[in-house]
């Protein structure tokens, strides 16, 4: 039987999925898709604050830059491992992992992972702490959420981002890499959110303190599928989980060779 015009109308409206907001590839949209946008981290739970943070965001044009200039997948290994400083990456490595082992070795004894792939993506990732970013983390995400180009892989990371403003884990001045990345570890907001680990136990999840940033990295990789007591180098069961913190073929091969490096 056939149902009414207008029913028929009311159901296909109930049954329409939400349009996103329209993603643009210059500022002059950046305006009317943070309206568009406002509502739907609204609908995934983003609260006052978070919603105040994305009114206030302006348009991050350093981050569209580097993300239309990124090198590292061009680069062969030798010239990737010099660029990051593997050898000084590895010395200063152990020397950390000898100086508070006890520590390494609870994360190890936890999540699995041995101390010299946490120490590697650590000095990879932002030079032991010495620089975490200088990007405002919420104007970052939400622009590379609004751009074109991978604006589907962003915007579960600009909603985590909200949310953690909304949890005071950040706030809307918060620095970062021009990507969003934060912390020592340089987490995506949406994996920060997920996997971010109180490893001080004083109730709060802080990526800019090194151990809840290491405890985080460890648990990410154990939920992406590390397995303890296997190796990771290529070949081996754990070099794929490698691949999960990040795409770069040369960045996969450098930390393990860095790792091994370091837990000699």
């Amino acid at each position: 039987m056939r149902l009414p015009l207008l029913s028929a109308l009311f159901c296909a409206c109930l049954s329409a999925p939400v349009i996103a907001a329209p993603c643009g590839n210059t500022s002059a949209g950046f305006a009317a898709w943070k309206n568009d946008f406002a509502s739907e981290a609204k609908r995934a739970g983003v609260k006052k604050p978070g919603l105040q943070a994305l009114a206030n965001a302006q348009y991050a044009s350093r981050t569209i830059s580097a993300d239309r200039n990124q090198k590292s997948f061009r680069y062969t290994l030798e010239k990737f491992m010099e660029i990051r400083g593997s050898s000084t990456i590895v010395a200063q490595g152990r020397r950390r992992k000898a100086r508070n082992p006890e520590f390494y070795a609870a994360l190890e004894r936890k999540y699995g992972v041995p101390a010299g792939v946490l120490i590697a993506i650590h000095g990879m990732e932002t030079a032991f702490g010495h620089f975490m970013g200088d990007s405002q983390i919420v104007p970052a995400i939400t622009t590379l959420a609004y751009d074109c180009r991978r604006s589907e892989f962003f915007v579960p990371h600009a909603i985590g981002a909200l949310k953690l403003v909304d949890q005071g884990a950040i706030t809307p001045a918060t620095r970062g890499a021009k990507h969003g990345e934060l912390g020592h570890t340089q987490f995506l907001p949406g994996n920060a959110l997920k996997y971010g680990v109180d490893w001080g136990g004083d109730g709060r999840v802080d990526f800019y303190d090194m151990a809840d940033a290491l405890a985080s990295t460890a648990n990410y990789l154990r939920k992406k599928g590390w397995k303890k007591g296997k190796g990771y180098q290529p070949g081996e069961l754990n070099y794929t989980v490698l691949k999960e913190w990040n795409a770069a073929t040369v960045y996969q091969q450098s930390l393990a060779i860095m790792g091994a490096g370091i837990d000699r």
